[in-house]
Order: structure tokens, then sequence, then C-alpha cells
């Protein structure tokens, strides 16, 4: 039996509604009995079968916010598609709230699969997922895992195993710096334990002090202000529990992508912090893969992480629709 949620049915996205899709509310579970929730986007006046899209990210986001917004574009070009929120997060069930899983979370991309997979509306043969930051490297994880998925984009991606075990930029990348994580997410452990409940670590900086990095900043105009801000969002509020992320730093995801045969899209700005993610991700994809003939990187010029959020006169959704249909034929 599926968790019963509370969802809100009011319109509470940071993006307006379009009148060329039909909006609603729905959940589904993953192996796991979990409950998620998430918005079902509907094309108007289609007929037949549709090829279909789930959504998921950024990480620490909430469906309201950037997934929300690639899903209903998406849907406004002729896709079923379907934005969620993850496990323990959001309007999704799962309890203690606020914590990650590379494993959790790859499933929730998998029985998002399944559910578009039976519905009456959709061609199960034309499934495709979107993973926008660190559900980009999930769902290149979900798509070495997923023979059902056709196609997957990874828009700005991260890499959650790396970025935890080796810090940003790859500066922590040693036994000793490791070592003090561990022992300082353990002793919150017995902490956290002791008291009962989980410590947050902290959404995005606020204010931000001035010596910030720059994507530290980009964050901030992001989560904290009116363009993308709300109330469900962890990085918009009190971010995931300190040790919600501590499995990332002793299980790598994407060991097997380049076994990936379906398609697969990552698209990066070219200014954006992250982009080493996925210049790396796509090398080691193509590397030694037979598959590599649709397989691309798309950098776009002058773009920053967050732009790829919500500037949709950067995401380049005309390309997506394409990838989509081509790899759906």
């Amino acid at each position: 039996m599926e968790e019963k949620l509370i969802l809100t049915e009011e319109w509470d996205k940071t993006f307006p509604k379009s009148d060329k899709v039909n909006h609603r509310k729905v959940t589904f579970h993953n192996r796991y009995g979990i409950t998620l929730a998430a918005d079902l986007y509907e094309p108007k006046n289609q007929d037949g079968k549709l090829a279909a899209i789930a959504v998921c990210g950024p990480f620490g986001a909430v469906k309201e916010q950037a997934a929300g917004l690639y899903a209903q574009t998406m849907a406004e070009r002729g896709f079923l598609t379907i934005a969620f929120d993850p496990s323990f997060t959001g309007e999704s069930g799962g309890m203690p709230r606020y914590m990650a899983s590379p494993d959790i979370n790859t499933e929730d991309f998998q029985a998002a699969v399944d559910f578009l997979s039976v519905q009456d509306n959709v061609d199960p043969e034309k499934i495709g997922i979107i993973g926008i930051c660190g559900w980009g490297g999930m769902a290149l994880n979900t798509a070495a895992l997923d023979t059902r998925i056709k196609a997957t984009v990874a828009s700005t991606m991260y890499d959650m195993t790396r970025v935890n075990a080796k810090g940003y930029f790859d500066g922590e990348d040693s036994a000793d710096a490791r070592y003090e994580k561990k022992k300082a997410m353990n002793a919150q452990r017995i902490a956290d334990y002791k008291s009962g409940s989980y410590a947050l670590g902290g959404g995005v900086a606020d204010p931000v002090p001035e010596d910030a990095p720059f994507f530290v900043k980009d964050y901030y105009d992001y989560y904290k202000t009116e363009r993308g801000y709300h109330p469900r969002s962890l990085n918009s509020n009190g971010g995931w529990n300190v040790i919600g992320c501590m499995s990332f730093m002793n299980q790598p995801i994407l060991k097997y992508t380049n076994e990936i045969r379906s398609a697969v899209l990552i698209i990066h700005g070219e200014k954006a912090h992250s982009c080493y993610f996925s210049r790396d991700a796509y090398a080691d994809m193509v590397n030694d893969n037979p598959y590599t003939e649709n397989k691309e990187l798309m950098i776009i010029p002058d773009a920053v992480h967050t732009d790829l959020y919500d500037k949709t006169d950067m995401i380049p959704f005309d390309k997506m629709e394409d990838f989509f249909r081509k790899a759906m034929e």
C-alpha cells in the first residue's frame, strides 16, 4: 500500500503555468515502498500514445523549481512528462527526512519509468529521463542500469559521489581529507542519536560573504531570491541533514556508463564551475564504448551553472526535443 501524501493542489511553482498543457498531481512508489509525489504535464489536444519523459533535480531542489520548468516545456512540445520529488524530500514520502542515497535516488528514476510505462496514453517503448545538477549524475547512473530508457539528458550535472569524496575541483582528494570528513560525520551521528533528531547542514549561504566563490553567489541568486526560492526546497532553506549524503563518499556512481547503449545528451554551461563534471563524465562514457554514435556533449557558450536551471533563452530545448524524438523513433 502506498503511503498517503498530502499534496498541494494550488499552483505554487517558480514559473508561470502554461495554457498549452494539462497539469495534475500523481503519486507512485519505488521498490523500497516509498511513495513519490510528481507533477504530470500532458500536452493538450494530443491523441494516441505519447513519448514520455521523467525529470528530476537539481540536488536539494523540488519539482516546483527547475525540474517542473523542464517538464512543462517538454510537454508543450508534445511529450507527456512528470517532474518528481526524490525520496525523503519535497512532497514525497520517506523517513527520516532530508536524506540522500546513490541507490535509492537511482531507484527513484527507475520507479518513475515504472509509472510511465503503465500509463494508458504512454508508449512504453518511448521513455526518456532528464536529470538536472546532481540528478544529472543520477540520470546517467540510471541509464547504465535501466534498459527501458531510450534517451537521457543530463543538464548542468554534478557527480555527487565525486564532489563528496574529493571536494570541489578534486581539491580534497586525499585519504587524510576523507578521514577527517568521515570522523566529523560519525561524531554527528552520535550527537543525532542522542538528541533523537537530525541536525541540518544549512542550505545556500545567506547572507553570502563578500569573498565567497562565484558559484556560491550563483546559487544564492537562484535559491534565495524570488527567481527560484521555494519553501519546500532544501537549498532554499535549511539544507540536507549533516549526515544526509554520507554514503556518497563511499559509493561511486557512473562506474558503468561506458556500457550505456541508449542515447545520451550531456549539456553544460561553458562558464559553469561544475563543467568539469560533464566533460569528464562524457569522456568516461565514450571510452571503450562501442555505442558512441548516439552520445553527445553540448557546451552552452557563456552559461554558468544555474543559467540552465531556468533561463529559457539558454536552455537548448529545441536541441532536446530533436534529440528525444530521434532517439525514440
